[in-house]
């Protein structure tokens, strides 16, 4: 389970309404946005489509549009939930939500490119949908070698916020993986030590048998090559998730 931390109810009404705060930080985000039947970004489509729709487009809407940023809702994709929602909850109030929007997301970096447009100077590739159990937010893979070939090499992009769960790359002998970043910026991050940055030409090597993630940052697409190192015995164990806890720290 993801858990969601939220001190704004304390903070603001611990005195004047400490159960209406309880309620709030330990409930609503405690319990409801940390339950993983729905994933946070899905959460903030819901929340955002809803304040629309009762016109609320207050300090509370802009508050979720920053969240919904951070959960990898891109411009682009926010640009398209306001002009569908504005056919059902009224275009004024949708032109309220998108001038809220263009002020939440002035200095984003996606402006409002499309994918396409990520993918470093090997490209973008597909979406990476035989993996995505085990990703947090969408990534592309574009392979650079035949899938069949015993060196197979991929390059890997990741939308902002998206990162793999933590895995391990066993072997009895060699092994491990190396990661190339070509474009934007990202974490790598090995079990029990700080998380590293990581910039274009930036080269990780990670050793066999150490449990790790890595991912783009919160507000930069980020695109590395991949390849395994050979060995013998060679397979992949994934685990859990990054949580959105550890991971909005960063």
């Amino acid at each position: 389970m993801t858990k969601v931390v939220q001190t704004a109810g304390r903070d603001q009404l611990g005195d004047f309404a400490p159960k209406f705060a309880e309620l709030n930080d330990d409930v609503l985000f405690g319990k409801v946005w940390s339950d993983d039947a729905l994933s946070l970004k899905m959460r903030s489509v819901l929340t955002i489509s809803t304040l629309v729709a009762k016109g609320l487009v207050d300090t509370s809407f802009e508050y979720h549009l920053a969240t919904a940023k951070q959960n990898g809702i891109t411009a682009s994709e926010l640009a398209a939930i306001l002009t569908h929602v504005a056919f059902y909850a009224g275009w004024p109030n949708a032109w309220a939500a998108f001038r809220v929007a263009v002020k939440v997301y002035a200095d984003d970096p996606q402006g409002l490119e499309e994918p396409k447009a990520h993918g470093g100077v090997f490209g973008l590739g597909a979406p990476n949908d035989a993996y995505a159990q085990y990703f947090t937010g969408r990534s592309y893979l574009n392979p650079l070698t035949d899938p069949a070939n015993t060196q197979f090499i991929a390059n890997v992009t990741f939308e902002p916020g998206c990162r793999n769960h933590w895995h391990i790359h066993h072997a009895n002998e060699g092994g491990g993986q190396i990661l190339l970043v070509t474009d934007g910026r990202g974490w790598y991050q090995e079990w029990g030590k700080e998380a590293r940055a990581l910039h274009p030409g930036d080269c990780i090597t990670i050793p066999a048998n150490v449990k790790h993630w890595h991912g783009a940052a919160k507000d930069s697409w980020m695109s590395h090559v991949a390849f395994e190192a050979s060995g013998t015995n060679m397979s992949n164990e994934w685990c859990e998730p990054v949580s959105d806890e550890d991971y909005l720290t960063l």
